[in-house]
């Protein structure tokens, strides 16, 4: 298996093939970013029969060289810029970076089975994955306009505007607005055009839903039958959670929506802080489920909280519990729904350790403890192996002297402690 690091820039890609066995660099290669290049690169890979690309930031720069290897039938694996500046740190090279460095850097860490991802063609999580930052960008949108709106009403009208701004109540207002002078017929025909672009940003949201929707139902998902989840928050989850079995375990997905607490411990003392860390727009989600259920008496979440409450816990600790059970019940319905769309795949949904569990009451009382502590043992390998350069090559192979750490299971990426 020959090892195709690819690192990809907006007008240029530099790929470089590496052996893995004796880390050898076996020739490398810069394209210009467009199709005919990209012939030309499949056409040199190919010298390798058994081959695997390794490509730098997949989803940004490279996204469009790695969709078009992925339509021909390539392997590709994902591989963030922060491994391979690791890789580059902690080799023998001298601070030396070029973009067939960076390429190399790249197969080292597919190499060392760390931080690589396997790429899976777009599918309906993209599109919705598209949707989701469009919405989130219409709504940034509409906030900026009413507030120039309420700026404008301020100086037409004693007091302003209510706060709830809608379009049909901004437009009622201005009908009754005489302007005394040119500035505030000015303010008036500008306040004007904001009403009509609100109401072009209103009409806009309310199709971006009902896209959402009937991609969710389309896909066959599940999560909109949990109290608290409507078709945005539905789209959100499954469009920046993507393919959930890359997650192997539901600690790990609470730990990547940032709902796993963080062990802070020391000698005989024990704490557990909020984590601050995971993605932002994942906990925003879990959140705002939690905080419908609370108000919900007869969902699952509030009997959930009370519980908590009674055992002594304060509001935001109560909370805290809830969203970390929400992280997994919601874990194991994206894990059901991937599993009843494609029963069997060898080496993809049937591989997890994790058994999803019912998508009822049931998935909030499955584990008591909560506190979860994740080490990302790949991570660790691509801190500790160093490189040991053959020409302009990495070396994969060499450890740091009197280091001893477990090397990961095959298939696997992450260890995890405590449960």
């Amino acid at each position: 298996m020959i090892l195709l690091g690819a690192d990809p820039h907006k007008s240029t890609h530099t790929a470089t093939a590496v052996e893995p066995e004796s880390n050898q660099q076996l020739g490398a290669m810069r394209i210009e970013a467009s199709l005919t290049d990209y012939r030309r690169l499949l056409a040199w890979a190919k010298r390798w029969p058994q081959r695997k690309w390794a490509v730098e930031n997949a989803n940004g720069l490279g996204r469009h060289l790695v969709q078009w290897l992925i339509a021909r039938g390539e392997s590709v694996v994902d591989v963030p810029a922060a491994a391979t500046s690791r890789v580059r740190e902690l080799s023998r090279g001298g601070r030396r970076k070029n973009d067939q460095i960076d390429a190399a850097a790249a197969a080292t860490v597919a190499c060392l089975q760390g931080d690589g991802r396997d790429v899976e063609p777009e599918d309906h999580t993209t599109a919705l994955a598209l949707l989701d930052e469009r919405r989130v960008n219409l709504a940034q949108a509409r906030v900026r306009t009413v507030n120039q709106l309420h700026a404008l009403l301020r100086d037409l009208l004693p007091g302003g505007a209510p706060t709830q701004l809608s379009a049909d109540l901004a437009s009622k207002l201005l009908r009754s607005v005489r302007p005394a002078g040119d500035a505030e017929a000015i303010r008036k025909d500008i306040a004007g055009d904001l009403v009509a672009e609100i109401r072009k940003l209103d009409k806009q949201l309310t199709d971006n839903a009902a896209r959402m929707q009937s991609l969710v139902e389309a896909s066959g998902s599940a999560l909109m039958d949990t109290p608290g989840i409507g078709p945005v928050m539905a789209a959100r989850l499954i469009g920046r959670t993507r393919r959930a079995h890359r997650l192997p375990t539901s600690a790990a997905f609470a730990n990547y929506a940032g709902a796993a607490p963080v062990e802070t411990a020391s000698a005989d003392k024990a704490r557990h802080r909020l984590s601050r860390s995971g993605d932002r727009q994942l906990n925003s989600v879990l959140h705002t489920i939690a905080v419908v259920q609370i108000r919900m008496p007869k969902s699952p979440g509030h009997a959930y909280y009370q519980r908590k409450l009674a055992e002594g816990k304060t509001p935001k600790e109560a909370k805290r519990c809830l969203k970390r059970r929400l992280a997994d019940h919601v874990w194991r319905v994206m894990i059901a729904d991937e599993r009843s769309q494609v029963p069997s795949r060898p080496g993809g949904l049937t591989r997890h350790r994790g058994t999803p569990g019912s998508v009822g009451t049931r998935s909030f009382e499955r584990i008591e403890s909560w506190h979860v502590l994740s080490i990302d043992v790949g991570l660790i390998w691509s801190f500790v192996r160093s490189a040991r350069p053959r020409g302009s090559g990495y070396d994969c192979r060499r450890s740091w002297p009197g280091l001893a750490l477990p090397w990961p299971r095959a298939g696997s990426r992450t260890g995890r402690v405590g449960r």
